[in-house]
């Protein structure tokens, strides 16, 4: 269980870093996550930018915590990570029952609009926080290579998930194909 709970630790780790420091990095950024989650419609507008404060002072604690090598500090990391996951998922499910299409702006700079795979996403994470837990207080004793395969594995995993909308966004098409020139 070892492994399994350092690997769960670095994926959501660098899942909540890229996440707040996206949000926070870059000119505007915070500001267009803030009207990304106004343009949710799941909560009243001026409510909007108290909420993003408290995301993404959450999702730094998640991160923060998940680094501090206590097993206690680590199950708070992965408890506030399965909250917030959770009410993540709930929040973009109701936003696309009414409707919209907001952007995502999950890791700041992606503005891919909100949709189903973000809901899945979500809950597939929730899940792993859970694991990861309960992982953590059970955890046995690792090896030095073993624990740098779970750390690699992890971090990478995680960095996919981070990138995974714009990723996706390289394979959707962006027009019309142009007409192949006639030869005369």
């Amino acid at each position: 269980m070892g492994y399994l709970a350092l690997g769960i630790r670095c994926l959501i780790g660098a899942v909540f870093l890229a996440s707040s420091v996206g949000k926070v990095t870059g000119h505007g950024a915070f500001d267009r996550f803030v009207s990304s989650v106004e343009g949710m419609r799941v909560l009243p507008a001026r409510s909007a930018r108290p909420v993003a404060r408290c995301v993404v002072a959450a999702e730094f604690t998640v991160w923060a915590a998940l680094a501090v090598p206590v097993t206690a500090v680590a199950v708070l990391g992965f408890v506030v990570a399965g909250g917030l996951l959770a009410v993540f998922a709930t929040g973009i499910l109701l936003s696309l029952r009414q409707g919209v299409r907001a952007a995502c702006r999950c890791f700041g700079v992606t503005a891919s609009p909100l949709g189903v795979r973000h809901v899945v996403r979500n809950l597939v994470l929730t899940a792993l926080a859970i694991t990861g837990a309960v992982a953590v207080p059970t955890a046995g004793g690792t090896t030095a290579g073993g624990a740098a395969v779970a750390v690699i594995g992890g971090l990478l995993a995680g960095g996919l998930v981070a990138a995974l909308d714009d990723i996706l966004d390289l394979f959707r098409p962006t027009g019309p194909l142009p007409e192949p020139a006639l030869k005369s």
